[in-house]
């Protein structure tokens, strides 16, 4: 009798050890599901790295900051791929906007990197310093403007076309919106979106913009307001601005800014969130919805192949889909409305294929001011102090942003979004 209760124990357990088993994998299925990208980011190759080579890599911020870990991330994937050793990838975390860049660029030339790179905008005087000070050392700025201007050879600017990234990002926030719509769970009269920005730069308007015109695109009755906190990274800011939004009445959210503020106030609300610079599904499993985000390692893979080659490096550089600079990392099935992977994988095809433009001023009703379409446009390109707009920008029917340099430049207020404050 106790061996047939044994046994019968003994069959139990092993039954719930198979469910177990079944369920975990059942559960890492979904998950991964959940989390498949529409466009990845891709391998950037192999490449034989002289065993004296070094770069460093200048941040503003820390891993804590989903801004600063992308370019920790494209780094660490070059790394990886070229087989360097961590003796020959030197980063330097937390390094404000001041002569601490400077001090820092130095301090890398001097330890043998032949390339240096900042991460932020205000890292830029301070970089152009150190170029000209170390006219052997190659110095390379993110979202910077004025490598075209400043006339030293050894100092870059890149940035990538994320406009395209943020339109199609736009565009799964419209079928969401749709979505809430049909099911009479909007809040207002009309599909309201909010987005909490850093500051009111052209980086961050450019973004803005173009996600608003991705929503618009297939949700044309869209409105959005915009709240601005002032700083690149602000967790209790960034999560006052999204509740302010959210309290007015927004449906949905999105960011430009560095903190995981936004996207936890959303989960918080049950508010539906697409994020930058990769995936927050960890911290809004139920309303992430995706995220676009500039791959770094392309650049980071041409600036090294360049400078070990000994070829040119443009003076502006801009990485677009096809270098697969520009992402969409992760994607949340659960969460977005039905139809969106076809749609945005359609319009993928067009941007690779150059038939889709984001800012179309050849579009009716699509791109107004005042209620007037916009066919002229004086972008402050070549920046000064007084920030002085010196170039036309749109030609052929559309703005053309990231063209006349790296860093966005697209700074119109067009109708359809209503600043709530302005942070300088």
């Amino acid at each position: 009798m106790k061996k047939l209760i044994s046994l019968i124990i003994s069959v139990a357990m092993l039954a719930m050890i198979i469910l177990t088993a079944a369920s975990c994998s059942s559960n890492t299925e979904t998950v991964t599901a959940l989390k498949d990208s529409l466009l990845p980011r891709q391998s950037v190759g192999t490449f034989t790295v002289p065993s004296d080579f070094k770069i460093g890599v200048i941040l503003l911020h820390d891993e804590d900051s989903t801004y600063d870990l992308n370019f920790i991330n494209g780094i660490k994937t070059v790394q990886a791929a070229f087989g360097m050793s961590d003796d020959q990838v030197i980063i330097k975390r937390n390094i404000p906007e001041g002569n601490e860049c400077y001090e820092a660029a130095i301090d890398l030339a001097n330890a043998g990197c032949k390339v240096v790179f900042a991460d932020s905008f205000g890292h830029e005087d301070f970089m152009i310093q150190a170029a000209k000070e170390k006219p052997d050392v190659q110095f390379a700025h993110a979202t910077g403007t004025k490598a075209h201007t400043a006339g030293v050879s050894n100092f870059h600017n890149a940035f990538a076309a994320i406009y395209e990234g943020r339109y199609l990002a736009g565009v799964a926030a419209g079928l969401k919106l749709n979505e809430l719509k049909e099911a009479g769970k909007i809040k207002g009269d009309y599909p309201l979106m909010g987005y909490v920005g850093a500051f009111t730069y052209a980086e961050v308007m450019s973004g803005y913009t173009s996600f608003y015109l991705g929503a618009k695109s297939v949700c044309p009755d869209v409105q959005m307001k915009v709240q601005f906190t002032g700083s690149w990274y602000d967790e209790t800011e960034e999560r006052n601005a999204a509740n302010t939004l959210i309290a007015a009445g927004c449906d949905l959210i999105s960011q430009h800014a560095d903190s995981l503020g936004a996207p936890s106030a959303c989960e918080a609300a049950g508010v539906p969130n697409i994020s930058y610079n990769g995936s927050t599904y960890d911290a809004g499993p139920n309303t992430f919805i995706v995220s676009s985000a500039i791959d770094w390692a392309p650049y980071y893979a041409y600036l090294i192949k360049s400078v070990v080659n000994g070829t040119e490096i443009a003076a502006d550089w801009v990485g677009t889909i096809e270098t697969g600079s520009v992402v969409l990392s992760d994607w949340n099935s659960d969460v977005a409305a039905p139809g969106t992977e076809a749609k945005l994988k359609e319009l993928i095809a067009q941007f690779k294929a150059g038939t889709l433009k984001v800012f179309d001023t050849s579009k009716d009703n699509f791109i107004t001011v005042n209620g007037e379409k916009l066919t002229t446009y004086l972008a402050d390109v070549d920046t000064d102090d007084a920030f002085t707009p010196d170039t036309e920008a749109i030609k052929d029917g559309y703005f053309q942003e990231s063209v006349h340099r790296s860093a966005p430049y697209f700074d119109v207020r067009i109708d359809g979004i209503e600043l709530l404050n302005q942070k300088y």
